[in-house]
């Protein structure tokens, strides 16, 4: 291809890549749908304009090789300890029992789906534990569920990433002649200690450069920036020199503890390691796709597809209530996680080499039936890939929907003191809370404090949409600019229908023009007052309920759990900790002290009080959502 055209064509893909990501994000779908249905229109099950000659199968190698390197770094650069620790045992259950369950299961329904030898069988196996953060990240972008949930499906899609592409190159070595043998054991564990060993140096080194020597101050946010990109690229790059594959660990390694360390221009990395995974992302895939055949497609037919279905429908549920049990999950929760398990890029780029050395080695020994095992190989990997993203990722939001697994969330727009205060009692109190700032130092700050943070300026309705507007609950404005809480609290109702919505009105005067908008406001006058006031009319309580030496809480819950509706204060008493109360019963908007016999109906709010660890555990019972 003349060099020109080349040009164009990688532009063009790009471009078409960028547009996907737009539509995409306009229809709150994951954007891996709209990359395989380009590069299947472009490659050669449809226009045939990229083919297998496009790029030269090595040429193809090093670039799917290196965007691997910054797509890896990215989600490990983004999965902190804080995060993993929301549920700490079911992430470890899914690398370690999921992996092996996933692994054995799939290779055994290979081996009598195509009656394959068993080296083959768990090669493919190998390959289809990778689920992966190119596909799981796009869906829950879309799909806000809580942190426990992603937590827990990030930790297992960076991980098995890793080890799965590791797995795959022993395996395989088995099934290429021309391969050397080597010890399955030592094999595993010299590529996984060469990439954990250039990770671990690799991050040293960008950690100390960012940290301790200067980066020009005016141009030091980009230089931060890209001396990341380049320690991701040469941790992949110089790990996989020395061992095939050891260069995803070492990346996955190099991200996670760079991520997790104090490194300054944090966001600004966060940001721009964001935007080029996305165009990479969408080269790669639209790319890969590009070069899937139908005929390798035809050719597993039936075997694949019961392939397909039995990891999808049998083995993932299996690994995932298996790895979950004695968790905090409810059952749509673990419902929802069997529902996601995409697999993804690592796969795709692995299997495609495999395929190319099998057929090489077929033509130079004469043995056809590798060829075969070839088609068997890419086929079946590469039709788990586009039904899995497909299907998963198209319907992964309706999915969610349908469990109700989304958790309502709590919008407050300004990071400053007042709003990362009022995050944190609302967090203290098991709230889902995104805080929106538009200030980088701020934003830092505040993720610092380990709070959720959207980047930008909450009267933009996009980044109000990005920070889960749509699924909000509560919008609290807390800026300390007036008219900038007011346009927040008209996008809130007018856009996006939030029930309620709390504004901050720094001057008194401008109380008026918020109410008269139906806007329940708070200026420090009047906030100033009532504290005050409930200092002298209700010392005891006030200091019991305050930040400093704070020990009791005073919540409202609405009663959703099933078996809680139609029984009696007394008998949901029962269901309380000791040391937490039941003050008020609201309905229909008029609230009183119930007596022992009032008997509650779905959607009654309770007024809880008590100590504060007994409150939310109260209001945990009481709310089938948060059980």
């Amino acid at each position: 291809m003349a060099e020109t055209s080349l040009l164009l064509l990688v532009a063009g893909i790009i471009a078409i890549g960028v547009l996907a990501q737009i539509i995409a994000s306009r229809l709150r779908t994951p954007s891996i749908i709209f990359y395989i249905a380009a590069g299947l229109v472009l490659g050669e099950p449809g226009l045939q304009i990229v083919t297998a000659d496009t790029f030269g199968i090595t040429g193809l190698q090093t670039i799917v090789g290196l965007a691997v390197a910054i797509i890896v770094f990215e989600g490990s650069f983004h999965l902190k300890v804080e995060r993993i620790r929301t549920a700490p045992a079911a992430a470890i259950r899914l690398v370690t029992v999921g992996a092996v369950i996933a692994l054995v299961g799939t290779s055994v329904a290979v081996r009598f789906a195509f009656g394959v030898p068993w080296n083959l069988a768990f090669t493919i196996g190998a390959l289809l534990v990778a689920t992966g953060p190119t596909v799981v990240t796009p869906i829950l972008d879309v799909v806000p569920v809580r942190d426990r949930v992603a937590a827990a499906l990030e930790t297992e899609g960076i991980i098995n990433d890793v080890t799965a592409a590791i797995m795959a190159i022993v395996f395989f070595k088995t099934v290429n002649p021309e391969a050397v043998a080597e010890g399955f054991v030592t094999a595993f564990l010299s590529r996984m200690g060469v990439g954990l060993l250039v990770g671990v140096v690799v991050a040293g080194v960008v950690y100390y450069l960012l940290r301790y020597v200067d980066l020009s101050p005016g141009d030091a946010p980009r230089n931060a920036r890209l001396l990341t990109l380049a320690g991701a690229l040469l941790a992949y790059a110089v790990a996989n020199s020395q061992a095939t594959e050891a260069g995803v660990a070492a990346a996955a390694t190099a991200g996670f503890l760079l991520g997790n360390a104090d490194v300054p221009y944090e966001a600004d990395v966060e940001d721009f390691k964001g935007d080029v995974t996305l165009v990479v992302l969408s080269f790669v895939f639209i790319a890969l796709a590009a070069l899937l055949e139908v005929e390798t497609l035809v050719q597993v037919g039936v075997p694949g597809l019961i392939v397909v279905a039995a990891m999808a429908l049998v083995i993932r549920p299996a690994l995932v209530f298996l790895s979950t049990v004695g968790d905090r999950f409810t059952l749509q929760e673990r419902a929802f996680m069997s529902f996601v398990g995409p697999r993804g890029i690592i796969p795709a780029s692995v299997a495609t080499l495999f395929a190319v050395e099998l057929q090489a080695a077929a033509e130079e020994l004469g043995q056809p039936a590798l060829v075969e095992q070839a088609n068997i190989l890419l086929g079946t990997v590469f039709l788990a890939i586009l039904l899995t993203a497909v299907f998963e990722g198209g319907l992964a939001r309706h999915v969610a929907e349908y469990l109700d697994v989304i958790p309502m969330r709590t919008v407050v727009v300004g990071g400053g003191k007042v709003g990362r205060s009022l995050a944190a009692r609302l967090e203290g109190r098991g709230e889902n809370v995104v805080i929106v700032e538009k200030r980088q130092a701020t934003v830092e700050r505040a993720r610092n404090d380990g709070h959720t943070v959207e980047w930008g300026d909450g009267t933009d309705s996009e980044v109000l949409r990005a920070a889960g507007a749509e699924n909000a609950k509560i919008v609290a404005a807390a800026t300390g600019d007036d008219d900038a809480n007011l346009l927040v609290a008209q996008l809130a109702e007018s856009k996006f229908g939030v029930d309620r919505i709390v504004a901050r009105a720094n001057d008194a005067d401008n109380v008026e023009a918020f109410q008269d908008l139906g806007v329940n406001t708070i200026s420090p006058d009047i906030a100033t007052a009532w504290a005050i006031d409930n200092q002298i009319e209700r010392p005891a309580i006030a200091r019991w309920m305050t930040d400093v030496g704070r020990v009791g809480d005073v919540e409202e819950v609405e009663v959703t759990a099933d078996d809680l509706v139609g029984t009696s204060i007394r008998e949901i008493g029962t269901e309380l900790p000791d040391t937490c109360m039941i003050a008020l019963v609201s309905r229909d908007g008029e609230a009183d002290v119930p007596d022992s016999d009032f008997v509650v109906k779905r959607g009654d709010v309770l007024t809880l009080i008590g100590r504060s660890e007994s409150v939310r555990e109260g209001i945990a019972r009481v709310d089938a959502g948060l059980a």
